[in-house]
C-alpha cells in the first residue's frame, strides 16, 4: 500500500442527509485545499473557513466549509483536510472526483486510522477499538468501546512486556558472565512469572465479559407449547412482536430481540415449544429451538405453573440441569400445581402481566450471565480473536517455563519460553504485529475512516 500518496474519501454514510463530509489525507493536502477552495479569508489550521469548492477546470461544486490541519497535529498525524458541503450524493462524488482529478487516490477500507496507527496518533488496540465504537448498538457497547480507545491495554501490555524483558535480561547476563553475574533466585523467578502470568488471566476474564457487552447475551426462551414464552418475550419487549395464542405449537421459528439488563444487551431468542408428535413443519421449528439453545449463554425456561408438570417439562428440566439457566413457573395467577413441583428449583415464580415478576427475571438473567462478574464497562478489555490468541499463548509459554522451574531444571533453559511469551504480547500494541494482522484489523472500516 502506498503510504506516501495523499489519499480521499466521504466520511459520512451513504445517502442524503443534511451535511457529507470529504475527507483528505496527506502530503498534498494543503495544495488540494488551495486549488479546490475559494474563500474570502485564508484557510487557518483547525479553524472552519466558508467558501466555495470548485472542481479542477474552476467550476463551482457547492458552498461549504474547509478545515486543515497539519501535522503532526491531525487525526492521521499527516496533513488534512475536511470538506464539509450539503448532503446530496451527487456533490460529494463531485468532490472526491475533482480531487482525484487533481492527484489525489481514492482511499481504500479503513486507510486513514492505518495512517494513524502507523504515524504512532493510535497504537493497535485503540485502532481497533474505533471500528468497535464506530459498530456499538447500545450504549454500554459504546462505553467499552471507548475505554479501549484510550490506550489503557496497550499501556498495561507494555509494562508486563517490559517485566519480561527485565527477567531475560538477568538471565542473559547470568549465563554470559556466570562469574560476575549471579543466577536469579528460582522462588522469586518463579513468583515474577506467576504475577505476570495472573494479570493476563485477568485479561482473559475480562475479555468475556466485553465479548458479552459488545454482542449481547444470547438467551433463549425455551418451554413446552403453550407455557407463555412469546407473551414473555412481548412483556419483556413492552410491545407485541410475537403472535400469541391459546392454541399450542403457535410459534414455529425463532425469533431475536434485544433488551438492556443492568446496562448489557441481552438478546432474547423466542422458540417453538418442545413436545413430542409435532407435525413436519412445527418439527423444524424445534430442530431450531435445540440449536438456539446450544447456542445460548443463558436458558430462560418458561413452564406453566398453574398446571401439573408434563413429560415434557420434566425432559427439558433434566436437559438444562447442567448448564447456566433461570426458570420461570407463569401463570401464577391461575394457579400454582406446577410451580409446588418446582420449590427449589424455579428462579422466578409470577405471572407475565406482573411487572415486579418481570423485573425478577430480568436480575435473574443479570445473575445466570455474569454473576458476580458485573462489567466494567470503564476497564479495558480484548476484543478480538487475534488479541485473545496471543494472550493465551503468552500464558501457554509461561506455564511452560514455570513448569521447567518447578522440575529443577537450569534456569537458562526457559529462556525460549519468555521470548515466546514476550513476541506474542508485542501483537497487542503493534511492536510485533504482521502485515496480515494490520489487513484484517482496518479491513472492518468503512471507506473514509
Amino acid at each position: 500500500m502506498d503510504t506516501d500518496a495523499t489519499i480521499a474519501a466521504i466520511a459520512t454514510p451513504p445517502g442524503k442527509g443534511a451535511i457529507a463530509i470529504v475527507r483528505v489525507s496527506g502530503t498534498q493536502a494543503r495544495a488540494l485545499a488551495s486549488r479546490l477552495f475559494v474563500s474570502r479569508e485564508p484557510l487557518r489550521p483547525r479553524v472552519a473557513t466558508y467558501g466555495t469548492i470548485v472542481d479542477e477546470d474552476g467550476n463551482a461544486i457547492d458552498r461549504g466549509l474547509a478545515i486543515l490541519a497539519i501535522a503532526p497535529h491531525s487525526y492521521t498525524g499527516e496533513d488534512t483536510l475536511e470538506l464539509h458541503v450539503h448532503g446530496s450524493p451527487v456533490v460529494a462524488r463531485e468532490v472526491v472526483r475533482a480531487l482525484l482529478a487533481c492527484g489525489a487516490r481514492y482511499a481504500s477500507a479503513g486507510e486513514f486510522t492505518r495512517r494513524a496507527f502507523l504515524n504512532g496518533k493510535l497504537d493497535l488496540h485503540a485502532a481497533a477499538a474505533v471500528a468497535d465504537l464506530i459498530d456499538a448498538e447500545t450504549r454500554s457497547a459504546a462505553r467499552a468501546a471507548l475505554a479501549n480507545l484510550g490506550g489503557g491495554l496497550s499501556q498495561e501490555v507494555r509494562v508486563l512486556r517490559a517485566r519480561l524483558s527485565e527477567v531475560l535480561e538477568e538471565l542473559a547476563a547470568a549465563v554470559d558472565f556466570p562469574d560476575e553475574v549471579p543466577e536469579p533466585d528460582r522462588d522469586v523467578l518463579r513468583d515474577r512469572l506467576e504475577e505476570i502470568a495472573a494479570r493476563l488471566r485477568r485479561l482473559q476474564r475480562d475479555a468475556e465479559m466485553g465479548r458479552l457487552v459488545r454482542e449481547g447475551v444470547p438467551v433463549a426462551i425455551v418451554g413446552p407449547p403453550n407455557a407463555g414464552k412469546s407473551s414473555l418475550l412481548n412483556a419483556l419487549l413492552g410491545e407485541e412482536r410475537a403472535l400469541v395464542s391459546e392454541i399450542a405449537g403457535t410459534t414455529r421459528d425463532t425469533i431475536e430481540e434485544s433488551i438492556t439488563v443492568h446496562g448489557v444487551q441481552v438478546r432474547l431468542i423466542d422458540t417453538a415449544g418442545i413436545r413430542e408428535h409435532a407435525d413436519r413443519l412445527e418439527a423444524a421449528g424445534i430442530e431450531r429451538t435445540r440449536r438456539a439453545l446450544a447456542g445460548a449463554r443463558v436458558a430462560l425456561v418458561v413452564l406453566d405453573g398453574s398446571q401439573p408438570l408434563g413429560a415434557e417439562s420434566q425432559e427439558l428440566l433434566a436437559q438444562t440441569r447442567d448448564r447456566v439457566r433461570v426458570v420461570f413457573a407463569n401463570k401464577a395467577d391461575l394457579g400454582d400445581a406446577g410451580a409446588r413441583q418446582l420449590d427449589g428449583v424455579t428462579n422466578v415464580t409470577g405471572s407475565v402481566r406482573d411487572r415486579s415478576a418481570l423485573q425478577s427475571i430480568r436480575d435473574a438473567i443479570a445473575r445466570a450471565a455474569w454473576g458476580d462478574d458485573r462489567p466494567d464497562l470503564e476497564r479495558p478489555h480484548l476484543a478480538s480473536l487475534d488479541e485473545l490468541n496471543a494472550v493465551a499463548q503468552a500464558v501457554e509459554a509461561l506455564s511452560n517455563a514455570q513448569t521447567t522451574l518447578e522440575r529443577g531444571d537450569p534456569s537458562d533453559l526457559i529462556v525460549g519460553e519468555l521470548q515466546r511469551a514476550f513476541a506474542a504480547l508485542g501483537h497487542l500494541t503493534g511492536d510485533a504485529a504482521s502485515e496480515e494482522l494490520l489487513t484484517a484489523i482496518f479491513g472492518r472500516f468503512c471507506i473514509g475512516k
